[in-house]
């Protein structure tokens, strides 16, 4: 079968490769054999393989922080999955043709769903759902802001948001990308850059803004602070500018505002599986009935997954890159 395998840390199209290994065998008894059918490429996948993320892995290593596929065998003490079930996964290391895995580290989707929607469900959903959800007790009617409005999480952030009732400001960096966020449902869009607490306020008529999502860091997220209110959360969960997080004092002493870090992983990984289990098939289920979705530029077959890590790695993107193995 192929997988994509790096043997040194650096850019990713330059030390990644589709390379043939055996098939995998078994499974074991506790676990289950999926098809995988398709995984997307995420800034984290990207910085996983520089060398630049929070794990670095024993190399030689094979990426992948999410997949989705088809069950194709399973083990003699597996009685909830069986071949056949449409399956996220919820371990790393998925950009492969066929993934072994315990059967507790796979969950059930629906069988109809768009495969390239569900392929992106564990990460960009889930952190937009629960940066909503953990740090502020929103009401409809609340107002929240965000950077890099046009990722994947902010996509989500827009969607989920007008599901709850909440108003979302989007700070964007380039103008084209104002008409299809609105679209969208995002409820203000404004260009990122000086005077940007002015404009948003005016926007939205001096709204109190209690949350704050960040994924740039920087200079960005500076700006994106002085727009709330206060006794507000900041929450970072990127560093696409690689700088710093930026806050000012009186913003902390004064306004009482709270900069924090999100990292799924964590949260995932003190989730019982009946807590995995509904936050995921809450977001299936929006997927399923198409009121969740996340832009998709393009898709390639796993042979050419250097052209698709170059084409993640470009600027000026309106969508996700996806690779389907099978």
């Amino acid at each position: 079968m192929k997988i994509v395998q790096f043997d040194r840390f650096g850019p990713a199209h330059d030390v990644s490769a589709c390379v043939e290994v055996a098939d995998p065998q078994g499974p074991a008894s506790d676990e289950v054999i999926v098809d995988i059918a398709a995984f997307p490429i995420n800034p984290a996948d990207l910085l996983t393989i520089e060398g630049k993320y929070a794990i670095k892995p024993p190399l030689p290593a094979t990426p992948g922080a999410e997949g989705v596929g088809t069950v194709r065998a399973v083990g003699s003490a597996v009685s909830d999955i069986v071949v056949g079930d449409r399956v996220i996964m919820l371990t790393r290391e998925n950009w492969v043709q066929k993934r072994v895995a315990k059967a507790s580290e796979v969950i059930k989707v629906a069988p109809d769903g768009d495969v390239l929607q569900q392929a992106m469900l564990k990460v960009n959903p889930a952190t937009a759902l629960l940066m909503l959800r953990n740090y502020i007790d929103l009401k409809p009617g609340d107002w929240v802001i965000q950077d890099a409005a046009n990722s994947g999480v902010g996509n989500s952030v827009i969607r989920l948001a007008k599901s709850m009732g909440v108003k979302t400001v989007n700070v964007v960096r380039r103008e084209e990308l104002i008409a299809p966020l609105t679209a969208m449902g995002a409820d203000v869009l404004v260009l990122d850059g000086d005077g940007l607490t002015e404009r948003v306020a005016a926007a939205t008529d001096n709204g109190n803004i209690r949350l704050g999502i960040d994924a740039v860091a920087g200079d960005t997220s500076l700006r994106v602070a002085e727009c709330l209110g206060e006794n507000a959360k900041l929450v970072n969960y990127g560093m696409l500018s690689g700088e710093p997080c930026k806050i000012m004092p009186d913003q902390v002493v004064f306004k009482g505002i709270d900069l924090t870090g999100f990292w799924l992983a964590k949260d995932l990984g003190s989730m019982s599986r009946s807590d995995a289990e509904k936050l995921y098939g809450e977001l299936s289920s929006q997927v399923s009935d198409g009121s969740l979705s996340v832009s998709v530029e393009a898709s390639y077959d796993i042979a050419d997954i250097k052209d698709a890590l170059a084409h993640a790695a470009r600027e000026g993107r309106n969508g996700k890159i996806l690779v389907r193995p099978n």
